[in-house]
């Protein structure tokens, strides 16, 4: 989507919240450091050290104070000054050791975890498991902290020794990315707080490699925590963050002219406007994301019939959706649900071509008359012998798909089909779609590192609603006994093996019945430049994801 994008490094526990946007000093120029004196952009020899980068702008909101609550909406940023246990990396989806070095399932309810030992808050109090169970159940005494859920699987949270145990009301393998989003917080400080919710937490104790040491209004700066338990990965001395509300014209100038180190944005013919401006060091890596499909309201006719829809997935040019709509930078989506390539290893065998649809409109066209759809003055009619004609809500401002709607318009009018494309907002399209009061739309499924997430939202029947109520997530109203099956094994097994052969049924559901039908995937916009530091994860070496800023800032070095 070309105008939302990711806050990779200033929340990254939040994806899809705000861009990444500000600037930064190119070589050369200098920049105020934490205490209002200039310094160089560049490493110095003498300490291998990166001086400082700029990673966009901070959170906070229209008028944003001092905020370093890592669970308030208004907080600045928490990604580098608090932790989690494990750090699920979102483009392998690999567990990594950070505040804990070890865990198992000791049954399907019971999580284990070693917590890691010498690790030091940044005012040089001791860590320990005490401070994981406190903040577990500082969120359960305060539920509007819960930002994750995970209470509503937890039944406790206790500890003994160096271990922390998970017990949870259910089997409850689909958690596990859940409770590792939990960013921990010191029991000697929070503890005494009388209201977690409104506090601002001025101090920002933390574990994480920085902590907040100048902020006025216009410019966030965080220092390097030279205590941090592993200070000796840290390559940088201070991390820049600026309130840049100019948008996004300026956030792409502020790009092209070099100022960024780093950003997270859709740039138009960005070969153009940023690579070539210094070809060297200008790079971008844009990972596939989520599916973005067609959602149909699979209560109306002729939605409800599979073989309409498989006819429609034959139907749909979605080479000319990435090439027009996506400036070619985004691979078109497998119908299986899966992210591909980078989910390859939960691919069900004996799926021809990964589950890609070709564009075959011939074949459409003999699917929709082997099926009963017939023509009459050029216009296809349903089964009750009237003309289909239907409405397609795409969000307005949301330019990409726009585009790609005017493509499948086209395409599906070249059938016979009227459709009937419409923006409204964004929000008149959620409240339109939750309570089942549209035809068709954009549905956006699958992506995550948890595959209960990535077919249980968009396809589990109780995380829908009968018409005229909000459905949860499912608002295309899918009901399948099958797949709800399968999705409750996701929940009930921790055996991989098992979780696999669960997600293989999931993938043939949606090969053979086509609840939704995927176009292309959403790319995670990044763009990085290697003047200042280099070891930025990209398509040669995605060891992280854009959206692993502590696994990021932990491989970055000084450019020589």
């Amino acid at each position: 989507m070309i105008e939302r994008r990711c806050a990779i490094f200033l929340t990254p526990l939040l994806t899809l919240a705000v861009a990444l946007a500000g600037s930064a000093g190119s070589a050369g120029t200098t920049v105020p450091s934490a205490m209002g004196a200039t310094t160089p952009h560049a490493a110095t020899a003498s300490t291998s050290m990166i001086d400082h980068l700029d990673f966009g702008s901070f959170g906070g909101g229209s008028n944003p104070q001092v905020n370093y609550n890592p669970y308030s909406p208004n907080v600045l940023t928490p990604g580098y000054t608090f932790e989690p246990l494990y750090i699920i990396n979102t483009y392998n989806c690999s567990p990594t050791p950070w505040l804990a070095t070890a865990y198992r399932w000791a049954n399907p309810r019971t999580l284990v975890y070693t917590i890691r030992s010498g690790v030091k808050w940044n005012d040089g109090r001791a860590f320990g498991p005490a401070d994981v169970v406190f903040t577990y159940n500082l969120l359960k005494r305060q539920p509007a902290l819960d930002l994750y859920g995970v209470w509503q699987a937890l039944a406790s949270v206790s500890s003994s020794g160096s271990t922390v145990t998970m017990t949870f009301k259910a089997p409850a393998a689909n958690m596990f990315q859940r409770v590792n989003n939990v960013l921990i917080v010191p029991q000697h400080v929070w503890g005494s707080v009388s209201d977690p919710v409104k506090y601002t937490n001025t101090g920002a104790v933390g574990t994480g490699p920085f902590k907040p040491t100048s902020f006025n209004g216009q410019e966030l700066v965080l220092s390097r925590n030279a205590s941090y338990w592993q200070a000796g990965k840290v390559r940088v001395a201070q991390l820049i963050f600026h309130n840049n509300q100019g948008g996004g014209q300026v956030d792409q100038l502020n790009l092209a002219t070099g100022k960024y180190d780093t950003n997270a944005m859709f740039v138009p013919n960005i070969q153009q406007v940023y690579i070539s401006k210094d070809p060297q060091h200008n790079h971008y890596w844009f990972p596939a994301g989520g599916s973005i499909a067609l959602g149909f309201n699979l209560t109306k006719a002729p939605f409800n019939d599979p073989k309409f829809r498989q006819a429609v997935t034959y139907a749909i040019d979605r080479q000319s959706i990435s090439n027009k709509a996506e400036y070619g930078y985004v691979a078109t989506a497998s119908q299986t649900g899966l992210t591909l390539p980078r989910q390859k290893d939960w691919l069900a065998p004996g799926i021809s071509n990964q589950g890609m649809v070709p564009y075959d409109a011939t074949q459409a066209a003999n699917l929709l008359a082997k099926a009963g759809y017939k023509k009459s003055n050029g216009k296809l009619l349903g089964k009750n012998g009237k003309p289909i004609e239907f409405t397609f809500l795409v969000q307005n401002g949301y330019t990409d798909w726009i585009q790609a709607s005017q493509i499948v318009q086209q395409n599906l009018q070249a059938l016979g089909m009227t459709v009937n494309v419409q923006t409204p907002s964004p929000d008149q399209v959620a409240a339109q779609t939750s309570v089942g009061n549209f035809d068709l739309a954009i549905a956006v499924h699958g992506g995550s590192c948890s595959m209960y997430d990535n077919y249980h939202d968009m396809f589990y029947s109780k995380a829908s609603a009968p018409i005229g109520q909000k459905a949860i997530s499912n608002f295309i109203r899918w009901t399948d006994p099958n797949t709800d099956r399968l999705i409750d094994q996701l929940q009930q097994t921790t055996d991989v093996s098992s979780q696999k052969r669960a997600v293989y049924g999931l993938q043939k559901i949606l090969i053979n019945e086509f609840p939704t039908i995927p176009l292309w995937y959403g790319a995670v916009w990044f763009e990085y430049s290697t003047k200042h530091a280099t070891g930025w994860p990209n398509e040669r070496n995605p060891y992280a994801g854009p959206g692993d800023p502590l696994l990021i800032i932990t491989h970055l070095q000084p450019a020589q």
